[in-house]
């Protein structure tokens, strides 16, 4: 795997590009998901058959608009998420380096930046994400009543603070917490054995196609490690979106208590709602985010061993 010279703030404006590269790909398939999510795993709500399912009737109801609720505060947040997330990482990865700059990938250095990356990120997820799926899940098929609804993030922001204070707007960041840890870990886990193996492995003829062969593996690293992430982090985010999402502002908050009741309801697979898209997502989003992160790096100077 190549490694990160030292380079200060450019690593987080390329982490910033990188996270507006997210969303604009991505946040069509997450507003799937998290429609799934609400009400394929809660009781009586309008019950989707499937994401095309779920699709099908957000186009029919609300149009292609309906596909982007949320999406203002989605930007603002993986803006700056997508900052921190590549920024922190690389930064943490030097430390724990201790100078070692051999290229080999090392699980002692990969974790431990990953994890610290995600937990620090999940203090801005937490309620960024918290304003995208109460604004995600209003539409025709919601019993969200019409004087509940949210007009703008601004107005849902507003309404949680006036209504639940500022430890609402927090509401489930220790589950936002413990998925972006474990997410992040498994993610850079993943890209980084896959980048090293195969820049290892693959070798351009003329070195005029170097560029395409490392956007090409940017894509599969990308999005292998997105895939990666969900497949282990997706049952904590079902639950996030539940406990973020649940009217009552005294609903129960702990992650494994709610995947327990799922569990109980709807077996394995209720906690897992949401996958298909999530999926269909996690590959094109991430690997755009990963393309986008090594090109803003190569472009501000950033460089590779």
């Amino acid at each position: 795997m190549a490694e990160i010279s030292s380079s200060g703030y450019k690593d987080y404006v390329a982490g910033l590009l990188a996270g507006v590269s997210a969303v604009a790909t991505g946040h069509p398939f997450d507003t799937v998901k998290v429609k799934l999510q609400k009400h394929n795993a809660e009781p009586h709500l309008v019950q989707y058959r499937n994401g095309f399912h779920c699709t099908a009737r957000i186009f029919k109801t609300e149009g292609i608009k309906g596909f982007y609720r949320g999406a203002t505060s989605s930007f603002a947040g993986m803006a700056l998420e997508g900052s921190l997330f590549f920024g922190i990482y690389s930064q943490a990865k030097q430390y724990f380096q201790g100078g070692v700059q051999n290229g080999v990938p090392r699980p002692q250095v990969i974790i431990p930046s990953a994890f610290l990356s995600g937990a620090i990120n999940s203090f801005v997820l937490g309620p960024t994400e918290l304003i995208k799926c109460r604004m995600q899940i209003q539409g025709p098929d919601s019993l969200v009543l019409m004087s509940s609804r949210y007009s703008s993030p601004l107005d849902c922001a507003a309404k949680t603070l006036k209504t639940e204070g500022v430890k609402g707007i927090f509401r489930g960041s220790v589950t936002t917490l413990l998925r972006e840890s474990i997410g992040n870990a498994t993610f850079f886990s993943v890209y980084e054995h896959m980048r090293y193996h195969m820049h290892s492995h693959i070798k351009p003829a003329s070195s005029n196609y170097s560029n395409l062969i490392e956007m090409g593996i940017g894509v599969v690293t990308g999005g292998f490690g997105g895939v990666a992430f969900w497949l282990v982090a997706m049952p904590l985010d079902v639950a996030k979106t539940l406990i973020q999402t649940n009217p009552d502002k005294n609903c129960q908050r702990n992650p494994f208590m709610v995947l327990s009741s799922i569990y109980k309801r709807t077996g394995l697979k209720g906690c897992y709602t949401g996958l298909g898209p999530t999926l269909s997502r996690a590959f094109p989003a991430n690997a755009a985010t990963i393309v986008t992160w090594e090109l803003a790096m190569k472009m501000l100077g950033i460089r590779h061993d």
